[in-house]
């Protein structure tokens, strides 16, 4: 753990103390666009960007690549840093997750916030790969990101349900009948 806290404190200091600018601009937001959207915008992005910096910051030089779903699960369970690494992936979208369904009603459902964690996850593993900052991109940690923010979506359930409603215009399709 005290590892990690020399990696990484300094990004957790640096996002913590930008949650006074946060907090102005969600209420500078929140006089144009309406407090539930504005907090639910500086929300997502007050809670990933710190994880993005982290996970984009580079480690050296090259890549790695595991298309083998479970692999690098298996053998992160048997190293001694298992709540970092299932913890930190957990949390990478827990914010888009929790806040997204919040601001946009359309992701008020399990499957699209899973669907949204995942499209995240695999644009920052490609980004991982791509850029060959050193990092290790794997289709575990796609796994890990979307369940994340799936789990935080549904614990943002009781401020989204309230505002699920879709406008027609989302839930009717030319092919198809509209619903009562």
């Amino acid at each position: 753990m005290n590892e990690t806290w020399e990696a990484w404190g300094g990004v957790v200091l640096a996002a913590i103390a930008a949650l006074p600018i946060a907090g102005i601009a969600a209420w500078w937001l929140a006089r144009r666009r309406g407090r539930r959207a504005a907090w639910s915008e500086v929300g997502i992005v007050a809670g990933t960007v710190p994880w993005l910096w982290m996970i984009l910051t580079p480690k050296g030089t090259g890549r790695s690549l595991n298309l083998v779903p479970l692999r690098d699960l298996a053998e992160q369970l048997s190293g001694h840093r298992v709540v970092e690494q299932f913890g930190g992936n957990l949390l990478v979208f827990a914010a888009l997750g929790f806040f997204l369904p919040i601001r946009l009603p359309w992701f008020a459902h399990p499957a699209r916030i899973l669907l949204a964690g995942a499209v995240a996850s695999i644009v920052v593993e490609t980004l991982q790969y791509c850029l060959a900052i050193g990092r290790h991109s794997s289709v575990d940690d796609v796994l890990l990101n979307a369940v994340g923010a799936l789990l935080a979506g549904i614990l943002s359930r009781p401020w989204w349900a309230r505002s699920s409603e879709m406008p027609a215009y989302l839930t009717t399709f030319p092919d198809r009948p509209s619903r009562p």
